[in-house]
């Protein structure tokens, strides 16, 4: 499969594939980035959902802030729930009660987390399922990692994580919450498409919301990709980076998108449910791509 080629003209990004590919996006905030918009309603569609992503040392009440403002400005909040900055059941329960109590809160991305030891009894999100703090909520995600992912399989392969999403899979056939896949970010189509496959043919059939990197500077997201143990797909920024005529030039996923969006109007039934920003070169910048892309 040939590179992303930034400039290709000849297609129009605007066409009706990728409008219904991007169709009930998800995106990404944090507390300290939230506060930089005045309001979330001039930039993304009523009812957008919005992960609130909770990064070690955020207050609580912060975090539960942010979901109450996004809530009153007319979207759905989707806290994170990082098992290994969570001290106990008891606080976990605290912080879901929060969420409910003052923002309404239903949905909810339960992960591991980046930390590498618990800070007290929970490692897992499957352990966070089993407390069961989340019964009633309308909407579960877990995180998936179509380049695998070095922090749980050490020795490269992906063995732990496909183990964990089969688990997670028989959740999925239980409960009455719709679940969801939402995946770290890639810079290709090719692996993402063979993942999804793969998850198919091994039976784990809930939907994938496909991690995608907002535009950004070229610099910012070969940043942010080393440091979240973007895997091969990497290369894609690192040919870039060698073109000095495109340093300067921000990186869009158009490309990428175009890629997976035909697949999945030629394959219906192709895995991918929805698209989730990662707005790593600011909420404003990504919003507005989008709707760009998107206007008819």
């Amino acid at each position: 499969m040939a590179l992303l080629n930034f400039r290709r003209e000849a297609e129009t990004p605007t066409n009706g594939t990728l409008t219904a590919f991007l169709d009930g996006f998800s995106i990404e905030v944090m507390p300290r980035t939230a506060e930089k918009i005045e309001d979330f309603r001039a930039l993304l569609p009523a009812g957008t959902r919005v992960y609130v992503a909770h990064i070690e040392g955020t207050p609580i009440e912060e975090m539960v802030a942010t979901a109450k403002r996004l809530r009153d400005e007319g979207f759905e909040p989707m806290p994170h729930f990082p098992a290994r900055i969570i001290r106990d059941a008891l606080q976990l329960r605290d912080w879901v009660a929060r969420y409910k109590g003052e923002a309404g809160v239903k949905q909810a991305l339960l992960l591991g987390g980046g930390v590498k030891t618990p800070v007290g009894d929970l490692d897992n999100a499957m352990q966070l399922v089993e407390t069961g703090a989340f019964a009633g909520f309308e909407r579960l995600h877990f995180a998936g990692h179509p380049e695998g992912n070095r922090d749980i399989d050490t020795d490269g392969t992906d063995k732990i994580v496909m183990q964990a999403l089969a688990l997670k899979q028989k959740f999925a056939d239980t409960t009455d919450a719709d679940t969801a896949i939402v995946t770290q970010f890639a810079f290709e189509a090719g692996p993402i498409i063979q993942w999804v496959d793969r998850l198919a043919a091994e039976g784990i059939r809930m939907p994938v919301h496909i991690g995608i990197a907002g535009p950004a500077k070229l610099q910012t997201l070969l940043k942010f990709a080393i440091s979240c143990g973007v895997g091969p797909s990497l290369k894609v920024l690192q040919k870039r980076a060698k073109d000095v005529t495109k340093l300067l030039t921000p990186f869009e996923p158009t490309d990428l998108l175009m890629d997976l969006a035909r697949h999945k109007a030629k394959h219906p039934d192709f895995g991918i449910e929805a698209v989730h920003f990662f707005p790593l070169g600011g909420i404003k910048t990504n919003a507005t791509w989008i709707a760009d892309k998107t206007k008819g």
